[in-house]
């Protein structure tokens, strides 16, 4: 297929650029991936879609404050958008400068500490901060919450809050598990109550995720790669769901990749791992039956997901459907419910 298959028209006052004032008070759009059917629903009454014995699998990643700004010893800017922490004292960035640094140059971050850059692979450096405190505090205490390119206003107090889950755990995204913004505690004892079970899978979402394909043909197109992490927990409590007849939910196309890559041997497998997986039409999915998401960019490997979950057609007619009916689109956005195609 081709990239501009998954191209559609999207009229800018239909990017979020806030969250609604309560969580949960956001629409859905529940797409049958079976029929193509389409349901114009409000997100509170998702516990009605679902049944007891369901397992929903949520991405318990937490967004760190990955973006430092800072300047070059010959004085010019630089902006600084870690991409993955690889240990105490280095990254993987995204740099934005007039002239890309070069190995070995040194720049100072926040006015507070010096970075050191190692080596360059492609668009991502390599830098390591030199300084004794460990990179994930000196991001707290420097670094901006890296808001999504298509949110206009800098990051502000409410967005600290809002653009976070509230079961986030593990400290590494750099965007976040958007489709998770939507849970709050009353939904979560509503779901409690109806006996639907949950299980964490952690992906830390990086911020190539953004990234538009930009390969005519989408074959082409090279993945970023995002770690993720499945508990033998977690693999236990799918193996019984299934055993019992109920379905897995992924909420997120985060928590899909991570379970549909941990399974592409056949079994689904627990512990530490890497995925570049670029899941498009044809994908045989092994794992999900349902997917709680936001609605994605145009042109996006996300967008393509969910083309091969619910079908082509379907999914092309649901975000024509989801323009004319004025759903608000993205990570500040209103969420689908998606059945499988098959």
């Amino acid at each position: 297929m081709r990239t501009q298959d998954f191209d559609f028209y999207l009229p800018d006052n239909l990017i979020a650029q806030h969250p609604v004032s309560q969580r949960s008070a956001s629409r859905l759009l529940h797409l049958d991936g079976k029929t193509g059917q389409l349901n114009d629903r409000q997100f509170m009454e998702l516990p009605s879609f679902l049944t007891a014995g369901d397992l929903l699998v949520f991405n318990d990643t937490r967004v760190i404050k990955a973006r430092l700004f800072g300047h070059k010893n010959t004085g010019g800017a630089i902006e600084l958008l870690v991409e993955r922490v690889l240990d105490a004292h280095h990254v993987l960035a995204h740099i934005r400068a007039s002239r890309a640094p070069k190995i070995g140059s040194k720049f100072k971050l926040a006015n507070a500490f010096e970075a050191e850059v190692i080596s360059r692979n492609d668009d991502l450096f390599h830098v390591k901060f030199l300084n004794g405190t460990p990179v994930l505090d000196l991001l707290e205490r420097y670094g901006a919450l890296p808001l999504p390119p298509y949110i206009t206003h800098a990051a502000e107090a409410d967005d600290e809050e809002r653009y976070q889950t509230i079961y986030a755990k593990h400290a590494g995204a750099v965007a976040a598990p958007t489709a998770g913004l939507h849970f709050d505690e009353l939904m979560l004892n509503k779901l409690n109550d109806k006996s639907i079970n949950i299980a964490y899978v952690t992906l830390h979402v990086g911020a190539g995720t953004f990234q538009p394909v930009r390969a005519d043909n989408i074959e082409d197109h090279k993945m970023h790669n995002e770690i993720y992490h499945i508990s033998a927990e977690t693999v236990a409590m799918i193996a019984e769901t299934k055993i019992k007849g109920g379905n897995i939910v992924a909420v997120g196309t985060t928590s899909l990749r991570a379970l549909e890559s941990a399974a592409q041997n056949g079994e689904l497998m627990h512990g530490h791992s890497e995925t570049n997986i670029f899941i498009t039409p044809g994908f045989s999915f092994k794992i999900v039956d349902k997917l709680i998401t936001n609605f994605h960019l145009p042109k996006s490997t996300l967008l393509m997901l969910v083309s091969a979950f619910a079908g082509f057609g379907h999914v092309k007619n649901a975000y024509e459907h989801a323009v004319k009916q004025q759903y608000r689109f993205f990570s500040y956005g209103d969420a689908m419910l998606i059945n499988k195609a098959d």
